[in-house]
């Protein structure tokens, strides 16, 4: 099944009105530097001196930290990552996910660069670099 994509409107007003989360699996530096408030951070991958690699406990982190029937909105900076986090989330039997296709920074047009759809910073809503300890990924971690 294909994930469903949705705008950063339309993520915002899942979260508003349906009690959907954010779930930004974006890098910790990423997530630290700004993201939606009250937003979770499960990077999907990690940023190392070699580059980004595959977080081996992606899924181990989100199964501790939120039910099968959870309903996540999940985003990155520009809609790559958190499509392949969304697909593998939804593998793994949850109902309720939904990728924000443009990301916290901007969907943009491969090849050129040229930016096709802002995200949610651009859109103007609401950023934080504050983040209670629960939602960050050491926090989750934790659980």
């Amino acid at each position: 099944m294909a994930v469903k994509r949705v705008s950063p409107e339309e993520a915002k007003t899942l979260m508003e009105a349906e009690g959907y989360v954010y779930v930004d699996v974006r890098s910790q530096p990423e997530f630290q530097a700004g993201h939606p408030a009250g937003s979770y951070n499960v990077p999907i991958m990690h940023m190392g001196p070699e580059g980004m690699s595959v977080n081996p406990e992606f899924m181990t982190v989100m199964e501790k930290a939120f039910p099968k029937d959870a309903k996540l909105v999940v985003g990155c900076t520009a809609g790559g990552r958190s499509l392949r986090a969304a697909s593998i989330l939804e593998s793994a039997g949850y109902a309720n996910v939904v990728d924000q296709r443009a990301g916290f920074e901007g969907a943009m047009e491969p090849g050129t660069g040229r930016l096709v759809e802002p995200g949610w910073r651009p859109k103007g809503f609401p950023v934080s670099q504050e983040c209670p300890p629960e939602h960050t990924y050491e926090g989750l971690k934790a659980r």
